[in-house]
């Protein structure tokens, strides 16, 4: 029911004020007391699920972008985020939405389902399935050709409302943050709830093995051989992974270019609501 009713919402555009934008392999989480941040937010999930754990009394929640790259560790490190903020509230219940996938022709969304499923069971603290509208209940069919029907989530801190979301901006360092996914990262918390700062990095990774190969590939190309799931992906696809490998291409050695002094890139949200840079050396 809570699938059927979430699928027959159309996508609202998220503007990017106060707005807190979560890429794969990514997580975020804060408290409605946060000043800053009052959606949490990702998209392009294809075989991808999105993932929202809320605990009921704090208030705290973590929003990540989930690809099957190592499940139970990443459910683990959600928790214990969403628990360092819940601790001293003696009532309340945690509570988890899983968003995303379809039934891809690998049955990547089925593996990646079962697996964050088991991963939340295997938690030693209850958690209450509210939300769950993933593989077959997130599912169309066009022409012999199946598709995601939700690609994207937000959620309202404030309120705890849940629903289909696009976002025109995913930045602050949009092309370096998909560098970091593309090179291998493993799940990383890009924000401070506390100081309410977005941290970026510092990212370390080799030079990209055939980046020049890569990048003289006609669309269709990158498409077949970069994507989990070639025939569902949104039309920007194939230039947001043109932009990433341009960024790789340009920035080998990142130690050298982007994070010289080993510290991460900090940014603050400003008057308007927008992210802005904060010189490291306020810090």
């Amino acid at each position: 029911e809570k699938a059927k009713l979430l699928r027959s919402q159309p996508a609202r555009i998220v503007e990017p004020k106060g707005l807190l934008y979560v890429q794969q392999r990514e997580f975020a989480v804060t408290t409605p007391k946060d000043g800053s941040v009052s959606i949490l937010g990702s998209d392009d999930a294809t075989t991808c699920h999105i993932v929202v754990l809320r605990h009921t009394g704090s208030g705290a929640t973590c929003l990540t972008h989930c690809d099957g790259s190592d499940t139970e560790a990443e459910v683990s490190l959600i928790m214990s985020s969403v628990k360092s903020f819940s601790n001293t509230t003696g009532y309340g219940r945690l509570e988890v939405h899983l968003v995303g996938g379809f039934n891809d022709d690998r049955q990547l969304s089925q593996k990646l389902t079962n697996q964050l499923l088991r991963a939340f069971d295997l938690q030693p603290d209850e958690v209450h399935l509210v939300t769950f509208c993933v593989t077959e209940l997130n599912d169309r069919e066009e022409k012999d050709i199946h598709f995601p029907i939700i690609y994207g989530i937000a959620v309202n801190v404030k309120t705890a409302e849940i629903f289909p979301a696009t976002f025109p901006e995913k930045g602050p360092d949009e092309d370096l943050r998909s560098a970091h996914v593309l090179t291998g990262a493993t799940l990383t918390n890009i924000y401070d709830a506390k100081m309410e700062q977005l941290h970026i990095g510092p990212y370390f990774w080799r030079p990209f093995p055939h980046v020049d190969f890569w990048l003289e590939q006609d669309d269709k190309q990158i498409l077949q051989n970069l994507s989990t799931s070639p025939l569902a992906e949104p039309p920007h696809f194939v230039s947001h992974i043109r932009a990433t490998l341009t960024f790789l291409k340009e920035h080998p050695f990142p130690s050298r270019s982007l994070f010289p002094d080993r510290k991460p890139r900090i940014y603050k949200k400003n008057e308007e609501g927008l992210w802005e840079q904060v010189c490291s050396d306020k810090i």
